[in-house]
């Protein structure tokens, strides 16, 4: 089938990872994948959460939001507390960022992902994930320079991206117009070990077959194993000591 923009069933959009657009933040990015622009900033407090008072375990955090012209038509801010599409979202992004980390390694810290979703047009979630790694990344290293860690306290990467089903075709790395037609969709977010730390999937209309299912998954470790490789370009850009990402191994 002709996909909208163009692409092959298992390509995924241009994605690029800018680092450092927010100069105060400890780690920050902006991520574009397609027409979905997403900006991911790490906040470091040297203070672990009252529920990890005296662990020596840190925490990581995070917090989602949509800008109102972020869509073609505009979304009211969230004022007090966040809907529950929302809150889904930030415990999904912080999920995937702890498992990321060894939090015993971090000492007591929390660190706090902001995800922002600029412009969105399918994906914002699984963006945010992708970008945020790299944030989160920027914001170890700076600890480490600092001599406040003694070694990257990461475990492997973490990215993400979503596939579905249009009529019988499975797609990689949706935009809003197929997901919005999609039969069958997932968010899928994997380790550059090939391990799943999430995979969250529904069928919108009936069931689908168990090899539909692992044709998604396969398709979906394609689409992330590329996104490694924009992350990694990323960190090298903008001078992250590549070597140091195994230290806690």
């Amino acid at each position: 089938m002709t996909r909208p923009d163009g692409r092959k069933p298992d390509q995924i959009r241009d994605t690029i990872i800018e680092v450092g657009p927010q100069p105060f933040a400890e780690g920050s990015t902006l991520i574009q994948a397609g027409g979905t622009r997403a900006l991911c900033a790490v906040s470091v407090e040297d203070r672990a959460p009252r529920f990890l008072k005296g662990s020596g375990q840190g925490w990581i955090t995070a917090e989602y939001s949509m800008l109102p012209r972020s869509t073609t038509t505009r979304t009211p801010r969230e004022v007090g507390r966040p809907r529950g599409r929302t809150q889904e979202i930030q415990r999904l992004i912080g999920r995937s960022l702890r498992a990321a980390v060894d939090l015993n390694k971090l000492g007591e810290r929390t660190l706090t992902v902001d995800c922002d979703v600029l412009q969105a047009d399918g994906g914002t979630r699984t963006a945010a994930i992708t970008g945020a790694y790299v944030a989160l990344y920027q914001a170890l290293d700076g600890l480490v320079r600092a001599r406040k860690l003694r070694a990257m306290p990461l475990k492997w990467a973490v990215a993400a991206t979503s596939v579905g089903v249009i009529d019988g075709q499975a797609l990689l790395d949706l935009n809003y117009e197929e997901d919005f037609r999609a039969e069958t969709d997932f968010n899928v977010v994997m380790t550059d070990r090939g391990e799943f730390v999430e995979v969250q999937g529904t069928a919108e209309e009936g069931a689908f077959p168990r090899r539909a299912l692992d044709e998604m998954l396969d398709l979906a470790e394609t689409g992330i194993r590329t996104l490694f490789d924009v992350q990694e370009e990323a960190i090298r850009r903008w001078g992250g000591r590549l070597d140091m990402a195994r230290a806690a191994e």
